[in-house]
């Protein structure tokens, strides 16, 4: 331990260990909030997307392309800044619910596209049969749809979440404290980056195997009902 002690000061990252518990808790909690609201604004803009009426659909792609065609930062930037001269006078978002919005607003398309794939991976004869039982459309699409759906595509969207979390680090831009605010912390008061980045880099490692296992127990789950289904 003593050659490891001569590159990586493991007592001073001790020190600290409470302020990187506390940016995960802040990473993973806010990223568990933008992960809620991307999958319920991903389904709508999924639908919209797939609907027939051209004034519909025709904007939620220009949505999504743009999305894609822009970089997280500058949108992060733009609703930061932005968003606070277009709200009523005296409605203004702190730092926390600006990152908020940005990272949905920024997920949201993602998940939506994911989605989209999702439904058109279900078999048309199973649609046909929930209407010919004397099921709505809107049931259909809720009962059996979807339901499938998110089964299908389950592997993209917890690869997607992972980007997620791993984006929340760009919040520290606009002075959020999360995993990496943790790490900036403790670079400015100590200005020792190794001890510092590297904590970072393997707390979001243990963070991203965590979700390997989450990942592995959703898909046997889901795997199993698939197949009681068929």
């Amino acid at each position: 331990m003593n050659w490891l002690q001569d590159y990586f000061n493991l007592r001073l990252v001790s020190e600290y260990a409470d302020v990187f518990a506390e940016g995960i808790w802040q990473t993973l909690w806010i990223s568990a909030v933008c992960l809620a609201l991307s999958l319920i604004f991903g389904t709508l803009l999924a639908l919209a997307r797939m609907s027939k009426n051209p004034l519909l659909w025709r904007p939620v792609a220009g949505y999504i392309q743009f999305i894609r065609a822009t970089p997280l930062l500058v949108q992060i930037y733009l609703v930061y800044y932005g968003l606070p001269t277009i709200m009523p006078s005296g409605m203004l978002f702190d730092e926390v619910q600006s990152g908020i919005i940005a990272l949905t607003l920024h997920t949201s398309p993602y998940m939506g596209e994911i989605i989209r794939a999702g439904i058109g991976s279900v078999a048309r004869g199973q649609i046909e049969g929930a209407l010919s039982v004397g099921m709505t459309p809107r049931q259909t699409m809720r009962h059996i749809t979807l339901p499938q759906a998110i089964a299908n595509v389950m592997p993209p969207l917890l690869g997607q979440t992972a980007v997620l979390i791993k984006d929340t680090s760009l919040l520290s831009i606009i002075a959020v404290f999360e995993l990496l605010g943790a790490g900036l912390l403790m670079f400015s008061e100590t200005v020792v980056a190794t001890e510092s980045y590297v904590t970072v880099a393997i707390c979001y490692l243990a963070i991203y195997a965590m979700m390997l296992v989450l990942s592995g127990i959703v898909q046997n789950r889901l795997g199993g009902s698939a197949w009681q289904a068929n």
